[in-house]
């Protein structure tokens, strides 16, 4: 009995259908069943590393608040050891200072007082008639660097000629000058006063003869400490001699 053609036709293409199947996984199958969980799973994850980060983050922030707070925190401790350094130092050298104030190294410049200090040493030591020359006064530049804080040194130039009976006279009037002031002697020359002019100082009596054996030139620096901020004002040139 021949088969009919159809149905060999139609059991062909069953067989060809059935050859080219595969086979699934059973969990593939089974995973309608658990996607909502993995979904969560998945949202739990990307906001529980959201939320890290963001804590992480803020960490950053509160540790260089730390940070910044520790830095002021230092700052203020080294403005207080400041402070307390600077009180310590005035209670150790406030009367020093005072004392150097009223002695004219600290302040405005005292020319008049420096006069009056050569007047007094010269009626001291009965010493012959000078002159004197003072020039305006001027910044000190040291060659070694001094800390002298929030001053600055000053000088003020004088020239001074007198005539002397002897060496002496000139020490004794330099340190009477250094008992009543602050000043650096930069240079002394002396020099022996010939004979004849002793004579016509003789022959002209009167307090002329009462000359001295020595001419001396000496440039004195009257030293002043004044505020760094503050420059000196000019001074014109003032000249005097001493009866």
């Amino acid at each position: 009995m021949n088969p009919n053609p159809a149905t060999v036709t139609a059991a062909g293409a069953a067989a060809r259908k059935t050859a080219n199947s595969v086979a699934l996984p059973y969990w593939i199958a089974e995973m309608a069943q658990i996607r909502t969980a993995v979904l969560t799973a998945l949202a739990a994850v990307v906001i529980g590393a959201t939320l890290v980060a963001v804590t992480l983050g803020k960490r950053h922030d509160a540790d260089e608040d730390l940070r910044h707070a520790q830095r002021l925190r230092d700052a203020a401790h080294s403005r207080y050891a400041h402070v307390d350094i600077e009180k310590r130092d005035i209670r150790n050298f406030q009367q020093r200072y005072l004392e150097l104030r009223q002695r004219g190294l600290i302040g405005e410049e005292r020319r008049l007082e420096w006069v009056d200090a050569i007047r007094q040493v010269q009626d001291e030591l009965q010493l012959p008639p000078l002159s004197y020359q003072i020039e305006p006064q001027q910044a000190v530049r040291l060659e070694a660097a001094l800390d002298l804080g929030d001053y600055q040194l000053r000088g003020s130039r004088m020239r001074l000629h007198m005539e002397l009976l002897h060496e002496m006279d000139l020490f004794e009037f330099l340190g009477g000058l250094h008992a009543r002031g602050f000043f650096a002697a930069q240079d002394c020359s002396l020099k022996r006063l010939a004979a004849a002019a002793g004579g016509q100082r003789d022959q002209a009596g009167g307090a002329a003869a009462a000359g001295g054996n020595l001419g001396v030139d000496c440039t004195l620096n009257w030293i002043t400490m004044v505020p760094a901020a503050r420059p000196a004002q000019p001074v014109a040139l003032a000249t005097g001699r001493q009866p």
